[in-house]
């Protein structure tokens, strides 16, 4: 059945099925799109050249793919969506906490990549409105998002293919027209590195709160190493391709961030414009699929602890709905530079969403071992609470802790930031800092109430 019947219940093993391979589809296929393409103009406007923007590229996904490949993993083991997973760590009540700042972060790139899907269209063709052109890609990822899993499974196969010869193709002429005059050399700077790495390894990083709920239906025993490398590759493969292709544009034209729909359309010629545009456009509405899926589940995981309601499809098609509402009233009145504000949101978003990742990934790596009750997730009073203090204790601590390693271009810069000569580091303190933090913190609490059962045990 194409049309999906679950939401954020467990995943029955009757019910299970699919190959981890077919993962590598999806973060192939999601990340072959103008906005990876916009994220490697944006590390080139850096200032680090062509040569430090395609280093920074590569080793900022290699990093980000390492963690977002690592909560893929636990998909086929824990059979529920990543969000819901977090009340293990926050308790029920206290998970709304991350599930809110997903919700953000979800709207938000529903926003940007709904935008660039609404200038393409528009720009292939002019006659549509731009606000008209907006308002029908977003139709068309709400209308397949609706459909659920196994259908988004479906399209990314076949677009991961589609996608692959035409950005072929394009990066054959980039390369072609690219000469010497473009490598002129770039003085290494140290804080331009390090922000270019940060930027590359966000993007991947910020699929960390929903990268299991696309593994989710996975037989239980299906391999963790299979899922981790079939999702690595896939998405670190095409990802970086975009990154390194949007370097190499931004090269060869300064201007392109001014216009980059319809810049990166006529690559390849009038000629051929039209099939690229198709593509771009599919590429957007296509990624956008991933962030409106996942904001249907990251609500109703916020409304499930105090509601009633049935979440069956009709549900995921008016909550979905609204959501896409909010992100277009954002596409249709909000404006700016594109990469100006891709970077700054990147930025911002690297603050709260790497610390949630580090607590989610020690738990369930170091502390607990994979080894959950699911019902109890779904109990206010089960054995993981309403609010886990420690959990957001750690959370909390890792958000206030890094601003002084935060350069956010102007808006603010913390003294350690500006010691290090205008180096951002946050992200690397975010991540260690939480999970460290919460594996002490935990490590002890359960090591004290297995001595008191143990103790109640002799008693009796």
């Amino acid at each position: 059945m194409l049309l999906e019947q679950k939401s954020i219940e467990y995943i029955p093993e009757t019910e299970r099925h699919g190959k981890a391979r077919d993962l590598f589809h999806v973060w192939f296929g999601s990340n072959m799109c103008l906005t990876n393409v916009m994220i490697g103009a944006g590390v080139y406007a850096l200032g680090l050249g062509v040569g430090w923007g395609i280093a920074a590229v590569i080793v900022g996904n290699l990093i980000g793919g390492v963690f977002m490949a690592t909560h893929s993993a636990q998909g086929p083991q824990i059979g529920v969506p990543q969000m819901i997973q977090s009340r293990a760590q926050f308790g029920v009540i206290g998970a709304i906490l991350p599930l809110i700042l997903a919700l953000f972060m979800y709207i938000g790139f529903l926003y940007y990549t709904g935008l660039l899907a609404g200038q393409a269209l528009h720009a292939a063709i002019p006659s549509i409105p731009l606000q008209v052109a907006t308002c029908i890609t977003y139709l068309v990822t709400w209308l397949i998002t609706v459909f659920g899993y196994d259908f988004i499974h479906r399209v990314f196969r076949l677009f991961s293919a589609i996608s692959a010869i035409v950005f072929a193709a394009i990066t054959g002429v980039v390369l072609a027209r690219f000469h010497a005059a473009h490598l002129s050399p770039h003085p290494f700077s140290a804080p331009e590195m390090v922000v270019g790495i940060s930027i590359a390894a966000t993007f991947l990083l910020t699929y960390a709160p929903y990268v299991a709920d696309y593994s989710r239906y996975l037989p239980r025993e299906t391999r963790s190493s299979a899922t981790f490398w079939w999702t690595y590759v896939g998405a670190v493969l095409s990802s970086s391709w975009m990154c390194i292709l949007g370097v190499l544009v931004m090269a060869i034209n300064p201007n392109f961030d001014s216009s980059p729909t319809s810049a990166f359309a006529t690559i390849l010629g009038s000629t051929f414009a039209p099939v690229v545009y198709i593509v771009v456009i599919c590429g957007l509405c296509f990624a956008n699929i991933l962030n409106l899926y996942c904001a249907y589940m990251s609500t109703v995981t916020t409304v499930e602890p105090f509601s009633r309601l049935r979440f069956k499809p009709r549900t995921r098609a008016w909550i979905t709905g609204v959501v896409v509402f909010a992100a277009l009233g954002l596409a249709l009145f909000g404006r700016g530079e594109m990469v100006q504000i891709l970077n700054e949101f990147m930025l911002i978003l690297q603050y709260v969403i790497v610390p949630w990742s580090a607590i989610n990934l020690s738990d369930y790596y170091f502390v607990r071992h994979g080894e959950y009750a699911i019902d109890d997730i779904f109990k206010l009073d089960g054995q993981y609470g309403r609010f886990n203090g420690y959990a957001l204790v750690s959370y909390v601590s890792a958000v206030i802790v890094q601003i002084p390693f935060v350069n956010l271009s102007g808006l603010y810069e913390g003294p350690i930031s500006r010691w290090l000569g205008h180096t951002d580091i946050a992200w690397t303190v975010g991540l260690l800092v939480p999970g460290t933090l919460y594996y002490l913190m935990m490590k002890r609490k359960l090591a004290s109430r297995k001595s008191m059962d143990t103790l109640g045990t002799l008693e009796a």
